[in-house]
């Protein structure tokens, strides 16, 4: 990685484009997007991945490609990976209700949304490509992309995750473009899925170091009312809270499960929200900005994740019922996975090939207590 990308941050009250300023920073000013979307060439948007978040996200960019007609085809095509719910083929379902009976229930995606189980069919010809699957799909999705998608598409990542060996770190927007051989964005923030399916009011933060009609792009194709989006440079600082952050939550929920209480609660989100901003710091330099740790993805991620989140939930159950991660994942979460156990893990073993365990106490409280049968009350003790 060689890039710098200083940021800012903006409210944003009414609907808003991004404009670089002396090419060093999204700003937002209010303007006609219309005069100036005009004359581009019409964006397809194709969505990779259907479970509860991307559908969520279906239904946001459903509306907004046909808000900005203009700008975006009317059709939506969504890769669905095949199952059976009730009897039915998910995808047959989706295209028929218009909503995803099994990961979003009563939630109308849109009659612009084509779901298809064919990965190759669903991104040809398409322009804006999404990712928002689980991350150890990402090689294997790609792999079979390469080839079959258009010259001058670019793509976003919706998916909070790293990965992390001994060797380093790899962001999945790296990893994205480095098999598809195109830019990649990055979206990450404060977004439990159903409050944003409910269009309960929210932020978001998206991380793009493409040109200023790319941020521009991506902000119309998310923005609504209740989601709230800041165009920012640092895309590996937002993706990196979005992986972290995750961590700390598993740290929050074994706290919970002791009946620590909201002080003690307070005190880990705090600490490991230094912590994230250190690793980013250590590992990546000046590529990750301070800021970005107060934008949405951030601190308002951490907040959230620490509150609501399944890592939290999880992590809890685990002190409660003493049931193994593996075993309460299947039990709790409805066929999603959890993230954070296994980024703790990921983390400790690039952090040990380096010698610098005791540098982030949190991280490696977390793995101990989850991998190595650390008494639960290190979790106070040892940070």
């Amino acid at each position: 990685m060689h890039y710098k990308y200083p940021v800012v941050s903006a409210f944003l009250r009414r609907p808003l484009i991004p404009v670089v300023h002396n090419n060093k920073y999204y700003r937002f000013q209010q303007k006609n997007m219309l005069s100036t979307t005009s004359t581009f060439t019409k964006e397809r948007v194709c969505l990779i991945g259907s479970g509860n978040w991307g559908s969520v996200v279906c239904k946001i960019i459903g509306q907004n490609v046909l808000k900005h007609s203009n700008q975006f085809e009317p059709e939506v095509r969504l890769w669905v990976f095949e199952e059976l719910f009730n009897g039915e083929k998910l995808t047959t379902l989706i295209n028929r209700e218009q909503e995803n009976p099994k990961y979003l229930p009563g939630h109308k995606l849109g009659p612009n949304i084509k779901a298809t189980p064919d990965l190759l069919e669903a991104c040809q010809d398409a322009t804006v490509l999404v990712f928002v699957l689980p991350h150890q799909f990402v090689p294997s999705v790609c792999d079979k992309m390469t080839g079959h998608i258009a010259s001058n598409a670019k793509a976003i990542s919706l998916i909070k995750g790293l990965e992390i060996n001994a060797e380093g770190v790899t962001l999945f927007s790296e990893e994205i473009s480095r098999r598809l051989g195109i830019n990649v964005a990055s979206l990450s923030g404060a977004n439990i899925a159903n409050e944003v399916a409910e269009e309960k009011f929210c932020e978001t933060t998206i991380g793009c170091k493409g040109e200023e009609k790319e941020g521009e792009m991506f902000f119309n194709l998310f923005n609504t009312p209740y989601f709230r989006v800041n165009v920012i440079r640092d895309s590996a600082g937002v993706e990196l809270c979005g992986a972290l952050k995750n961590v700390v939550a598993v740290g929050a929920g074994l706290s919970d499960g002791l009946g620590y209480g909201s002080n003690t609660k307070a005190a880990i989100v705090r600490r490991g929200l230094l912590e994230m901003r250190k690793f980013g710091q250590t590992f990546f330099g000046d590529v990750v900005q301070t800021e970005t740790f107060f934008e949405s993805c951030g601190v308002a991620d951490l907040l959230t994740t620490c509150m609501g989140g399944r890592n939290r939930k999880v992590s809890e159950a685990f002190i409660k019922t003493g049931k193994p991660i593996d075993v309460l994942e299947k039990e709790l979460l409805n066929g999603q996975k959890l993230q954070g156990t296994l980024t703790a893990k990921e983390v400790n073993e690039f952090l040990t090939a380096r010698n610098m365990v005791k540098d982030f106490p949190l991280f490696t409280t977390v793995y101990r207590i989850i991998y190595q049968g650390l008494e639960p009350e290190a979790i106070v003790r040892d940070i």
